[in-house]
C-alpha cells in the first residue's frame, strides 16, 4: 500500500516547498522507488488558468490538458515523469465538488459543513494517486503557509490522516526559515519554534524539520532546535540556499533526508541512489565552457515566474550544449523600428514567449523583423510564432494590415485567426485548446533535423491559430509549414529555409523539457546561438588582424 509524505511550510513563503518535495522524490526515485508528487493550493479558483501571470506565476500544462501550479513543472523536471490533474487540487476544486455532491442530493438531507464533508473531499483527492498500487509514496505538498486562514482545511485533514493511518504509511515534513541576522551575526530559531507551535496547535506535529538558512546552522543550533520542537536531532535537516535548485537532492542527500523518511515509514527494501545522471549534468551546468546571450521578449518578463519553464529549458539544453545561457529580458513595448538594433545588440538569439492580449505587439513584430532579416536565431513560441507569421505577412506577402483578430477584430487580412471550435465558447476557464496533441513533421526540414521524427507530441494552450486561407500565399513566398496536426490541419510548426535559424511552433515545448531529457528546440536553439556566437568572435578577430597588419 502507497505510503504518504506531506510537505508543510512555515514562517514565510516561497520557502522552496516545491523543490524540497521534488528533491526528495528524486531521491527516493533514485534508490528504485516509484514516487508521484502533489499540489494542493488553498485558492478559491479552480485552477490558475484564468490567473494573470503576475498573481501566480506560470500556468503550467500536463499531458492531459490541466492547468496546475508551476510547481508540477519541478516536479515533472526532476522525475522525468509525467503529472496529471490529479496531481493538483485546489480549494475551487474541493468545494465546487462538495457543492455539487449537495445539489444532486448526495448528503441525504445533511448539513453540509467544513468538517467532514470538506476535509474527507480534501483526503480523499490526497489519498486518490496511492490507490491502485501505481507508487510507493505519494508526497503532498500543502500550498500556503501554516496560519494561513485558506490552508486550516488542508491542515485539519493532515491531522486526520495521521490519526487514521497506521503511523508507518503518513509522515509530515515542516519547512521553516532560521534567518541569520547580520548585525548580531547570530542564527535565530524562534521563527522556527514558532511555527512548530503554531502547527502543533493545529494537531499536526511535523516528523523533520527542514531549515532554510544563508548560513550553516552547526550541531548546537540543530540540538535547540531539536529540543524546543519535539523532534529527534538527526531529524533536523540543513537547507543552506544553493547556486541552482538542481544542487538541492544532493544536498538533501548529504544530509540524509531520504533515509530519515524510508526509516520513518518502515521502508527496508531500497538500493543505493543512482545519481549518475544527474551529476554529469550537474557538471556540465557549473562548468560551462563559453557563454551565449538570448534575448526574450515577453509580456510578464517583470516576473521570473511567469516564464519559469522557459527558463529552466534553457538551463537543461545549456548544459547540454555546455554553455551558459544568459537570458536578457527585453521590452518589446520600447522597441521602435529606429532603435531595435540598439535593443538587440549582443543577441546571440531572440526568443519571443507566450502570451495573451495587444501590449507589445508592434515591438515585437519590429524585432522579429530585425531576426528574420539579420540573421538572428530566432525562436518563436506560441504567440511568439504568431508575430512571425504576422511580420512575413506584412513585409513579406505585402499583406500591410496582417493581423491576429485577438488584437484587431476587424483586420481585412487575419492570418492569425480564432480556432472554429473556440468560437462558441463563452466560459473562459479550462476551455483552450489544452494538452497533449500529435504532430506530424515534414521530412527534410529544420523541425525534422531537430526531432529526429516524423510525429511528435508536444503540449498545446491556445485559442488562436495559423488561419489555412493564406496557407498557399505564404508557401508561395518561401515560407515551410513543417508541422501539421494530422487530425485537424492545424499549423503547429513554421520555419524559413534561407536563414540560419529561424522557427516557430504553435506549442509549448517548455513544458516537457526535463534534466534527463532537455527539449530538442532550446537544445538546436542554443545551439544555433553558440554557433552565431563563435562566429561573431571569429569576425572580431578576423578584423583586429586586419588592423594589426
Amino acid at each position: 500500500m502507497a505510503k504518504y509524505i506531506f510537505v508543510t511550510g512555515g514562517v514565510t513563503s516561497s520557502l522552496g516547498k516545491g523543490i524540497i518535495a521534488a528533491s526528495l522524490a528524486k531521491l527516493l526515485q533514485a534508490r528504485g522507488l516509484s514516487v508521484t508528487i502533489q499540489k494542493l493550493d488553498p485558492y478559491i479558483n479552480v485552477d490558475p488558468g484564468t490567473l494573470n501571470p503576475y498573481e501566480h506565476g506560470e500556468c503550467y500544462v500536463t499531458e492531459d490538458g490541466a492547468e496546475t501550479d508551476l510547481d508540477l513543472g519541478h516536479y515533472e523536471r526532476f522525475l522525468n515523469s509525467h503529472t496529471s490533474q490529479a496531481n493538483n487540487v485546489t480549494t475551487g476544486k474541493i468545494y465546487q465538488t462538495v457543492i455539487n455532491k449537495e445539489r444532486a442530493g448526495d448528503f441525504l438531507g445533511k448539513t453540509v459543513q467544513v468538517i467532514p464533508h470538506i476535509t474527507d473531499e480534501i483526503k480523499r483527492r490526497m489519498l486518490l494517486l496511492g490507490k491502485g498500487g501505481k507508487f510507493d509514496i505519494v508526497i503532498t505538498e500543502i500550498g500556503g503557509t501554516v496560519g494561513d486562514i485558506e490552508s486550516l482545511p488542508f491542515v485539519e485533514a493532515v491531522r486526520q490522516l495521521q490519526w487514521e493511518l497506521p503511523e508507518d504509511r503518513v509522515m509530515v515534513i515542516h519547512l521553516t526559515l532560521v534567518p541569520y541576522l547580520k548585525a548580531a551575526k547570530e542564527l535565530k530559531t524562534k521563527p522556527t519554534q514558532h511555527s512548530v507551535k503554531l502547527l502543533s496547535e493545529n494537531g499536526v506535529h511535523p516528523d523533520v524539520l527542514v531549515c532554510r538558512t544563508e548560513e550553516p546552522l552547526g550541531n548546537d543550533i540543530k540540538r535547540k532546535i531539536a529540543l524546543f520542537c519535539n523532534v529527534k536531532q538527526e531529524a533536523v535537516i540543513e537547507a543552506m540556499d544553493a547556486s541552482t535548485i538542481y544542487e538541492v537532492p544532493m544536498l538533501m542527500l548529504r544530509e540524509k533526508l531520504d533515509l530519515i523518511c524510508l526509516k520513518k515509514l518502515n521502508i527496508t527494501e531500497y538500493s543505493e541512489p543512482n545519481l549518475d545522471k544527474w551529476k554529469a549534468y550537474l557538471d556540465k551546468l557549473k562548468y560551462p565552457k563559453s557563454k551565449v546571450t538570448i534575448g526574450l521578449i515577453g509580456k510578464y518578463i517583470e516576473l521570473q515566474d511567469a516564464y519559469k519553464s522557459i527558463l529552466e529549458s534553457f538551463i537543461h539544453a545549456g548544459a547540454m550544449n555546455e554553455v551558459k545561457v544568459q537570458v536578457i529580458n527585453v521590452h518589446s513595448e520600447f522597441i521602435t523600428k529606429e532603435n531595435v538594433e540598439e535593443k538587440l545588440e549582443g543577441l546571440d538569439g531572440l526568443l519571443v514567449a507566450p502570451g495573451f492580449g495587444h501590449r507589445g505587439i508592434d515591438g515585437k513584430i519590429i524585432a522579429v523583423q530585425y531576426a528574420r532579416e539579420n540573421g538572428l536565431p530566432f525562436f518563436g513560441i506560441c504567440l511568439g510564432m504568431q508575430m512571425a507569421v504576422i511580420e512575413y505577412g506584412r513585409n513579406i506577402l505585402g499583406l500591410k494590415d496582417a493581423h491576429s483578430t485577438e488584437m484587431d477584430a476587424n483586420t481585412t487580412n487575419p492570418v492569425i485567426n480564432m480556432m472554429e471550435e473556440q468560437k462558441k465558447i463563452k466560459m473562459m476557464g479550462g476551455t483552450m485548446r489544452l494538452g497533449a496533441y500529435p504532430c506530424e513533421i515534414t521530412e527534410g526540414s529544420l523541425a525534422h533535423k531537430i526531432y529526429s521524427a516524423t510525429t511528435i507530441s508536444e503540449r498545446h494552450r491556445h485559442r488562436y491559430e495559423f488561419n489555412n486561407d493564406y496557407l498557399d500565399q505564404y508557401k508561395d513566398n518561401g515560407m515551410v509549414m513543417s508541422g501539421v496536426n494530422p487530425d485537424t490541419g492545424l499549423v503547429e510548426i513554421i520555419e524559413l529555409p534561407n536563414h540560419p535559424f529561424f522557427i516557430g511552433v504553435q506549442y509549448h515545448p517548455e513544458l516537457k523539457s526535463t534534466v534527463e531529457a532537455p527539449a530538442p528546440l532550446f537544445v538546436s536553439f542554443v545551439g544555433a546561438a553558440k554557433e552565431y556566437n563563435d562566429k561573431k568572435g571569429s569576425m572580431k578577430s578576423a578584423a583586429l588582424q586586419d588592423a594589426l597588419i
